[in-house]
């Protein structure tokens, strides 16, 4: 579904945003804004998981499909998926159980910054370990270098000399049946978990991204667990560098493809030659229309950032991907630098926004091949476009972290930011005022490192104590399209308030539409309309549905049930305000708002595309 975008000056009122700015950006036409660092939550270093193990913090996290809710209060609740990767290491990898954690969340926005860093309540709520589908758990040892795992009906995997497939995951994706898509370093694969962690798919990417040694597929990262070889040679010859693998997941907002990126670049691309030519690495694409097969349809070139240190020239390797829409991301890139790092201070720690909608699809080429790489030596190939950019957010921005006691070093204490953030998550504001606003959750992996760990089986203890960290900012995204919001003034007649959208594709689609007056009470606003009635309108002008009155119709549990899986705030129980669910063939509409006796006031019209929605009819 596409919809229809209105002016800023429509969206927001004015004041709706106490702070100013801290950056605007515009990438393709479309202005993204920066309101900056809004909260902080921390957890101790030495937490344990559910089965007594180091928490292990955040080498990805998402929300799961309707969780996030706006309370009374204004604070705000939801349950992260939060997922560690392989273990601390200590010489070498372990048999450590790769896993994901569920964490409830609890938020209380301080734009202004405050004197505590408890803004973000983090609670463990449950912890599940990956397996395979006859129970059997993966481990975070490193494969093999020579020969793969194999098991009927998946491709040949790592695995490691214990006879155990190898997981070291890194992206993570919530399906809203409960069931996982986790991409990982030493494939780099994709696999997809059910709701209990038991494996059902595997996606082998193209072959230009396999690690090779010897002409064979070689999964081994130079990390040996114990009493085992190092891999020769020690890196790949052709595809995915050493612990550079599919780093970023995420899936597009209305569920039908799933991105991955990979760290940075694959041998062949420049990956051999160190930092400075690693720049251009690849976005995958996969078509989720036929679940049980995805299919590549999209392959692109991400150029990522540089940055200098004195004057050489250095690329930072990115460690998350967000899908804002089918061409839109943030992607998180960083340098080494951090808290307990022998440089404290980080030189290059941004989220930016990248675009894909020019740039070179070479999925199905020669390209997917190594034999034609497309940045021989860093070189990219000339004809061939990379996504574009823009920097949003700048995680070292002094000013923003003293709002909160956080430093950039170059003293080295418990408020330094750590070396790795490798989280993102995006949850609405719910806020009429500012209907395009989304809290960005900002993640830390902390990589185990604790002076009272406990994992494997076994007791250690780090040279200091690493917490995990979450960093919350509040963003202005024009073009996130889970849903669309428009607030007016509204009459009657020539004065209603109408909403244009165009339902896109081939098949109909299931969208909830609300017109909003009486609830918006509930956010201070004055003024509102006092009983809208929503009508919508196809291309000829006919009227094919309305609805006034949503909490006294036949299927309100339904409409509410809706609108918080979708992430819509809440609406007055027995409330006079209007919000139906249709199905809507292909083709353009409006959505007209009117007050039932005529009055004026101010109104919100939303849509959202539900397209997991069954109503059981």
């Amino acid at each position: 579904m596409r919809l229809l975008r209105f002016l800023p000056a429509l969206l927001f009122a004015a004041g709706s945003l106490a702070a100013q700015p801290v950056t605007t950006v515009t990438l393709n036409g479309q202005i993204f804004v920066n309101h900056g660092l809004v909260g902080v939550g921390r957890m101790p270093a030495n937490m344990k998981d559910k089965f007594g193990e180091t928490f292990g913090s955040f080498s990805a996290f998402t929300f799961q499909p309707g969780s996030w809710q706006r309370n009374a209060d204004s604070s705000y609740a939801g349950t992260l998926f939060a997922q560690p990767d392989r273990g601390y290491n200590v010489a070498g990898t372990t048999n450590y159980v790769s896993r994901f954690n569920k964490v409830t969340v609890a938020f209380a926005p301080a734009p202004a910054g405050a004197a505590t860093q408890t803004q973000v309540g983090l609670t463990l709520a449950d912890t599940v370990k990956y397996t395979e589908a006859d129970g059997t758990p993966f481990t975070s040892l490193d494969p093999t270098s020579a020969g793969t795992g194999t098991r009927a009906g998946f491709p040949a995997m790592p695995q490691a000399f214990n006879g155990r497939l190898s997981l070291d995951p890194e992206g993570i994706v919530v399906n809203a049946d409960g069931s996982l898509w986790v991409s990982d370093e030493y494939g780099p694969y994709i696999f997809k978990f059910s709701a209990d962690g038991k494996l059902t798919a595997v996606i082998r990417p193209p072959e230009a991204l396999i690690p090779k040694r010897n002409g064979a597929d070689s999964f081994a990262s130079n990390n040996p667990g114990p009493g085992q070889p190092v891999p020769s040679p020690a890196d790949p010859v052709t595809g995915r560098q050493n612990n550079q693998g599919l780093e970023g997941l995420s899936v597009s907002p209305d569920g039908k493809t799933l991105f991955a990126l990979l760290q940075s670049a694959t041998r062949q691309d420049g990956g051999a030659g160190g930092t400075s030519p690693r720049r251009h690495t690849r976005l995958l694409a996969y078509d989720l229309t036929n679940a049980a097969a995805p299919a590549l349809k999209g392959e692109y070139v991400v150029a990522l950032p540089t940055y200098l240190v004195g004057t050489a020239t250095r690329v930072p390797a990115q460690s998350e991907l967000l899908a804002l829409n089918n061409t839109q991301f943030l992607v998180l890139a960083r340098d080494g630098n951090g808290h307990g790092i022998a440089s404290a201070t980080s030189l290059y720690r941004n989220i930016l926004v990248y675009d894909i909608a020019g740039a070179t699809n070479i999925a199905g080429t020669a390209y997917d091949t190594a034999a034609t790489p497309i940045a021989p030596g860093g070189v990219l190939v000339a004809g061939l476009t990379p996504a574009t950019s823009a920097v949003l957010v700048d995680m070292n921005n002094a000013a923003q972290l003293a709002k909160f006691g956080l430093n950039n070093g170059p003293v080295d204490d418990v408020n330094t930011l750590s070396e790795k953030w490798e989280g993102l998550a995006l949850v609405p504001a719910l806020d009429p005022a500012a209907p395009n606003d989304w809290f960005l959750f900002v993640g830390n992996d902390n990589d185990f490192i604790t002076t009272s760990g406990f994992q494997d089986g076994t007791a250690y203890a780090a040279a200091f104590d690493n917490d995990t960290m979450v960093l919350v900012y509040r963003l202005t995204i024009p073009t996130r399209v889970v849903n669309f919001s428009s607030r007016a003034q509204t009459g009657s007649g020539v004065a209603a308030h109408v909403l244009g959208f165009v339902v896109s594709g081939a098949k109909p689609k299931t969208v909830l539409i609300r017109g909003v007056g009486p609830a918006l009470a509930g956010f201070g606003i004055t003024g509102a309309l006092p009983d809208p009635t929503l009508t919508v309108f196809n291309s000829a002008g006919q009227a094919i549905f309305s609805n006034n009155d949503w909490g006294t119709a036949g299927d309100a549990a339904e409409l509410r049930a809706a609108a918080l899986r979708s992430g819509a705030f809440a609406l007055t129980a027995g409330g006079k305000d209007s919000a139906p669910v249709a199905n809507l063939d292909p083709g353009a509409y409006t959505a007209h708002v009117t007050d039932v006796s005529g009055a004026t006031g101010l109104s919100l019209v939303e849509v959202f595309e539900l397209p997991w929605y069954d109503p059981g009819r």
